[in-house]
């Protein structure tokens, strides 16, 4: 044996003189067994417990990543509302669920830009229907005034028309009634 190297000393075991002795070592091995196999489930329970929070950091971080992505893509497409609204109400959604992450930042951006967006979106379906029934009420009353300048013009030809004039005067003068 090597007197440097402690990894090479052996420890020697006592033997136990009496039935008691052996018991109380029996019971010792078997406790530091349970006591092993406790340190083992509390290390796997550990390792688990790293890996599910690596695994929802992971997850979340895409969560931020794809409201980030969605927030900019309904602010640029802002006037196409087919996409615009459902980008916005995803980055919205996945914003919420990322902003528990270590990148707030890109969450809180994500969440931001499909607000901004989807209120934008909003206001411009409100002003395109003010616009669009304004438009049509305005036509409705144009084509009413149309209808009766048409009934003004020609119903004045028949005013102007003389509808008592004498014809016996007119013929009198001619012909002899």
């Amino acid at each position: 044996m090597d007197e440097n190297n402690k990894d090479d000393i052996i420890e020697v075991e006592k033997v136990p003189d009496n039935e008691e002795q052996k018991v109380e070592q029996v019971n010792q091995v078997e406790e530091n067994k349970k006591e092993q196999q406790q340190e083992v489930k509390n290390a796997e329970v550990v390792n688990e417990k790293q890996k599910n929070q690596v695994e929802e950091e992971k997850d979340r971080k895409g969560y931020c990543i794809a409201s980030l992505v969605l927030g900019i893509v309904s602010l640029v497409l802002l006037f196409v509302s087919y996409i615009s609204v459902p980008c916005a109400i995803t980055a919205i959604i996945f914003g919420a669920i990322g902003i528990k992450s270590k990148n707030k930042g890109m969450a809180i951006g994500g969440l931001v830009t499909g607000i901004i967006s989807f209120l934008i979106e909003v206001l411009i379906v409100i002003f395109t229907l003010i616009l669009g029934l304004s438009l049509i009420f305005d036509v409705k009353d144009y084509i009413i005034n149309q209808d009766m300048q048409e009934d003004n013009v020609n119903n004045s030809y028949y005013d102007d028309y003389d509808y008592d004039y004498d014809y016996n005067s007119y013929l009198n003068g001619r012909y002899d009634i």
